[in-house]
């Protein structure tokens, strides 16, 4: 007797997705009314104000997406990896490890490179920069191309030893070639379908194929980001689908799991990953708290006349100045006299961008006004 089929690319028709118009456009139509507000908002900054919000953003995304597989990446690494490939200066940097370079050199790669075609080449290069050394922590794995299962069939598994639940199946090897060529194709090939819902299904489908020993969550996330990217055409990203997975981590697994256990109808999953990414897109003014702070006070100050003295000491104090400001530390930072020192910060105060903190006498110190 023939089994029945467990997964949905088992199933006949496979991979004909289908889903409810109707259903699915309620949802739809107000996220990209949304996303197109925030880049829009994004957009109306000064470029400096715009690339720190992209840094910030990419360096939560790299962070969230490791998280999710259960690797956590340094955050100082990944931040100056990201600045220094995208010629952003932040200071001095911190040198990264190469599992940290392989996961930023995807991303960037996807997202600032979103024009560019997705070829299997391109993903081999993804997984090898995932993987520099060949192994999935102790174990070693085919690294930049497909799996050949040689291991037995691939699971996706929980539970101790003995005892494992598989809540996942992946296609065998010998179909892969024809599978991702087919997904390729679609990828690539010009379609009504929207590109937000091109990303969820993108992802749905990649990580169903599961065609790589390892890592494929990380690079259907990649995927996602690459054809988000598109739906903006633009390489700036202001939000973070990763992080905001990371936060509902049990949720996405639930509806992955039972969306590859059922039938061809994904309505349920784009419904999920379009309420996921309203969410991210809300999410973004609280991860992008500190650059629109800083937007909205340079917005409300954009008619005084500061020297350049002034303005770098009230950016750096807007980037989270170590300890109390002083006119000796201002002094010694702008490389200018005591009295020079003093003179700037006192035309500050006369303006209310300044104030003087409680105590005084000769360590008189000040903050930026209207911040505790």
């Amino acid at each position: 007797m023939r089994r029945l089929p467990n997964y949905i690319h088992e199933l006949e028709g496979w991979p004909g997705f289908r889903w409810d118009e109707g259903r699915i456009a309620q949802r739809l139509v107000p996220v990209r009314h949304r996303q197109g507000r925030l880049i829009g908002r994004m957009e109306a900054l000064g470029y400096p104000l715009r690339a720190e919000a992209v840094l910030v953003t990419l360096t939560e995304d790299v962070l969230k997406s490791s998280e999710i597989e259960g690797e956590v990446l340094d955050r100082d690494q990944v931040r100056s990896s990201i600045a220094r490939r995208l010629g952003l200066d932040i200071g001095a940097l911190t040198p990264a490890d190469r599992n940290v370079e392989g996961v930023v050199e995807m991303i960037l790669d996807a997202t600032q490179k979103f024009v560019d075609p997705l070829t299997d080449e391109r993903l081999f290069g993804w997984h090898s920069a995932l993987f520099p050394t060949g192994r999935s922590g102790m174990t070693r794995i085919i690294v930049g191309t497909w799996r050949d299962d040689a291991t037995g069939p691939m699971q996706v598994v929980s539970g101790p030893i003995g005892r494992e639940r598989v809540h996942y199946q992946a296609p065998v090897a010998p179909r892969l070639d024809a599978e991702m060529s087919t997904f390729l194709k679609w990828f690539e090939a010009e379609a009504a379908l929207d590109p937000v819902l091109k990303a969820a299904l993108a992802h749905l489908w990649f990580v169903t194929i599961h065609p790589f020993d390892d890592g494929n969550g990380r690079i259907a996330r990649a995927i996602a980001d690459m054809a988000l990217a598109r739906s903006e055409q633009s390489p700036q990203r202001f939000y973070s689908m990763s992080a905001q997975i990371r936060a509902e981590r049990k949720a996405y697994y639930d509806i992955l799991e039972a969306t590859q256990k059922g039938d061809l109808d994904i309505t349920a999953w784009l419904g999920w990953f379009l309420v996921c990414l309203d969410h991210a897109i809300e999410g973004a003014e609280r991860t992008l708290s500190s650059v629109l702070h800083k937007a909205r006070f340079w917005e409300a100050i954009k008619d005084q006349a500061l020297n350049e003295r002034q303005r770098d000491m009230i950016n750096r104090v807007l980037n989270g100045f170590e300890g109390k400001l002083t006119s000796s530390k201002w002094a010694t930072i702008t490389k200018s006299s005591q009295d020079t020192a003093l003179r700037d910060i006192t035309e500050l105060v006369e303006r209310g961008i300044l104030v003087r903190d409680p105590g005084g006498g000769r360590s008189t110190s000040y903050s930026l006004a209207g911040r505790e």
